[in-house]
């Protein structure tokens, strides 16, 4: 059975840091491309970062590039996406999703239909 779990989210006074967790089952991280979504109330979805399968290729939006950072454990089956100076706007739902296949042939990172699992997401809420 195929399973993706966020783990720690939380509520993080704004310049501070969170680290999520999306550990995955029923598939391996050479296979599958991991990316990191979020939704804010009244907004769209909005694709934050993603790590491509076999080769670990890094992307991310451009409002989290230099303050993001996402990485993964294969032994643990498990990606992470390491938040600093988190900002209010940064606050949403963050969901983790496996795309079969590297990142890298896509164009359009965050695609979201493209995506072929969802976890259940982790709400991340900055106060200012």
């Amino acid at each position: 059975e195929v399973q993706l779990v966020e783990f720690g989210g939380g509520l993080v006074q704004a310049g501070g840091s969170l680290r999520l967790s999306c550990a995955v089952s029923g598939f391996t991280l050479d296979d599958y491309s991991i990316s990191w979504f979020r939704q804010a109330p009244g907004k769209e979805r909005e694709g934050v970062s993603g790590i491509s399968s076999m080769d670990g290729s890094t992307y991310y939006t451009d409002s989290v590039t230099g303050r993001f950072t996402i990485s993964r454990d294969n032994a643990k089956n498990t990606v992470y996406l390491q938040m600093n100076r988190l900002k209010p706007e940064d606050t949403a739902v963050y969901y983790c999703a496996a795309l079969r296949g590297a990142l890298n042939y896509y164009s359009d990172k965050f695609i979201f239909y493209e995506y072929e699992y969802w976890g259940q997401g982790t709400q991340v809420t900055v106060s200012s």
